[in-house]
């Protein structure tokens, strides 16, 4: 199949989930014999036209210069563009930015989308932004042929609101396998001495919650935050409250994933606080890097960790957790969260089960 993929920054990964995604199922799908492409924002680092033999579209995206109406300016360029590329498959990774264009995508290919997770929920969106984007969740449910969810509970949400059925498709991860004898540091991290967080700098991943509870905690361990802290308002909020405790420390944003993975498996508790959505790549991340995980206690963590995590609902739960837990006393719980990962969220059995979909989707268009 010609398979085209919109709705990311573009690959390699040097943003979030989708596009973690896209860099490991479009090497996947091009090795299995598909033609395989992926739409690149131009402003990103990678400006080679081929990767891993996965063909590189570089569309048009003034964000930096307009802010978050480029976005939608560089959803519009690439549908226009997949316009002329005779796809069997167009998989469209999200709907916030590109619904709006959703009448542009063309017939004859099969139209994929992948729903993520509640958007219009997100606490940082102000209520004008959050009735658009239930708006586009509409169009993107209308103008698509086939849906994937990444959790049951967004499969149960669109069954029960738009009486839509979807094919419940996680993300993946890999089990994290270090280096024998590798010499792996950070700054002057020692092993099982630090607290650990990865997230995207918003209000619904409840950071702030999280670094509350650490500074009651009064532990003597530092707490490690990784996002993109100068990015957002948020991040600067975060930033401006926190950054002067002598054991928070932030680190800004990291995209090797190597290095994420030694962070995690060194780290001593690590905290997973996001509360919308469905099913997170950094979770799933974190559980094939053997971490000893907290989260926020919510049915999409719950279904993903079952009971081998530790749950919090406030600072104060935080603050009980850091003075509390040690990752050498629960192995059993990464190890359970191990067996997941094999079974459940191999990047093997995810992207055999997105080209399996692709196939029955596209042949059953196409009677």
């Amino acid at each position: 199949m010609k398979i085209g993929i919109i709705g990311t920054r573009g690959i390699p990964n040097h943003h979030g989930g989708f596009e973690q995604f896209a860099d490991f199922f479009a090497v996947y799908a091009k090795e299995e014999g598909h033609d395989v492409y992926v739409y690149n924002s131009h402003l990103h680092p990678f400006k080679d036209n081929n990767y891993k033999g996965v063909n590189i579209i570089h569309a048009y995206d003034p964000e930096s210069r307009i802010g978050t109406a480029g976005q939608f300016i560089y959803d519009f360029n690439c549908i226009r563009d997949s316009r002329k590329r005779d796809y069997d498959i167009i998989l469209q990774l999200g709907y916030t930015s590109s619904s709006i264009w959703g009448w542009l995508l063309p017939s004859k290919p099969t139209v994929i989308t992948n729903m993520d997770g509640l958007e219009w929920k997100r606490s940082k969106y102000s209520k004008k932004v959050q009735k658009f984007l239930l708006y586009a969740e509409k169009l993107a449910i209308k103008t698509s042929d086939y849906l994937i969810s990444d959790s049951i509970g967004i499969q149960s949400y669109l069954k029960k609101k738009y009486n839509k059925n979807s094919a419940y498709i996680a993300y993946g991860a890999n089990v994290f396998v270090p280096k024998e004898n590798a010499d792996f540091s950070y700054e002057d991290l020692v092993t099982n001495e630090y607290f650990l967080l990865i997230a995207r700098m918003e209000p619904e991943n409840n950071i702030e919650m999280i670094l509350d509870g650490y500074v009651r905690s009064n532990s003597e361990y530092p707490f490690c935050v990784i996002g993109n802290i100068e990015s957002t308002p948020f991040g600067n909020y975060l930033k401006k409250k926190f950054g002067k405790h002598k054991g928070i420390r932030f680190f800004g944003p990291i995209y090797d994933l190597e290095t994420l993975d030694n962070l995690r498996f060194k780290s001593r508790l690590y905290f997973h606080g996001h509360s919308v959505g469905g099913t997170n790549p950094s979770l799933l991340e974190a559980m094939g890097s053997h971490s000893l995980i907290a989260a926020h206690h919510n049915d999409f963590n719950y279904a993903i960790l079952e009971d081998d995590a530790f749950y919090f609902k406030s600072a104060d739960d935080v603050s009980e957790l850091i003075n509390n837990e040690n990752k050498k006393d629960r192995l059993d719980l990464i190890k359970r969260n191990i067996d997941k990962i094999e079974t459940k969220f191999s990047w093997e059995y995810i992207n055999e089960s997105y080209l399996k979909f692709f196939n029955t989707c596209f042949n059953e268009k196409n009677k």
